[in-house]
């Protein structure tokens, strides 16, 4: 059954009976299969049948837990967005270290991620973002929504930054927060399709020179 099947069906009765919020519960494991399976290929390909398998949960209770198909890759979108803020707020968090460090902490640890799947494996927001033409408006919100939300997490870095006089004191961060992640996803995507590390580097390597450019008072502004 292909995942464009799924939103013909009307929701089955009843409730699950395990506690839903446990890692090991069915609607959890449909929920982290999803976003492993979604890293790598385009939501419009993939068949119901393979994700229930890849959660060990029976083909029939698919409707217990989403209504639809809609409502699935909705809570995808939120199960991913949740992960990816937790990991943002590891790295750029992280007072131990110095705020561009912290940048560089986070594109390492992205670099490994994507090196230990073999390069298969992107961003699940950038690749919805990618199929929006053939996927309902309500997407469009949800991803412009976690955009915003990882743009505000690296400004906040940024800004720390700036404090501690590591760029520029007039830096725009909101700007250059923005700038980095329109340029990150399309390195991942050059990425994935590469296989290596290569496009990842490059744009790392040139945002943080950019923002080291700045030190000694010059203002740091994303490229027009």
């Amino acid at each position: 059954m292909e995942l464009a099947e799924a939103s013909a069906k009307p929701r089955r009765r009843g409730r699950p009976r395990k506690d839903q919020t446990q890692p090991d519960a069915p609607r959890a494991r449909l929920l982290r299969k999803g976003v492993e399976i979604l890293t790598e290929k385009g939501f419009s390909a993939v068949g119901i049948e393979e994700i229930l398998a890849a959660a060990g949960v029976p083909k029939g209770s698919f409707y217990y837990y989403f209504e639809n198909k809609d409502a699935f890759g909705l809570a995808l979108i939120d199960e991913y967005a949740g992960y990816f803020a937790r990991k943002l707020d590891r790295w750029f968090g992280n007072e131990d270290r110095a705020p561009l460090d912290r940048l560089r902490d986070f594109v390492a640890d992205a670099r490994a991620g994507m090196a230990r799947y073999g390069y298969r494996r992107g961003c699940l927001v950038g690749n919805l973002g990618q199929e929006m033409g053939v996927l309902p408006d309500v997407f469009r919100d949800r991803l412009t929504a976690v955009f915003a939300d990882w743009e505000a997490r690296t400004a906040r870095c940024l800004r720390a930054a700036r404090a501690a006089g590591e760029i520029g004191e007039d830096s725009d961060c909101a700007g250059l927060a923005r700038f980095f992640w329109i340029g990150w996803e399309g390195a991942v995507l050059r990425a994935k399709l590469e296989r290596r590390a290569d496009a990842l580097d490059a744009f790392a390597d040139g945002f943080l020179d950019t923002l080291q450019a700045t030190q000694g008072g010059k203002t740091a502004r994303p490229p027009v």
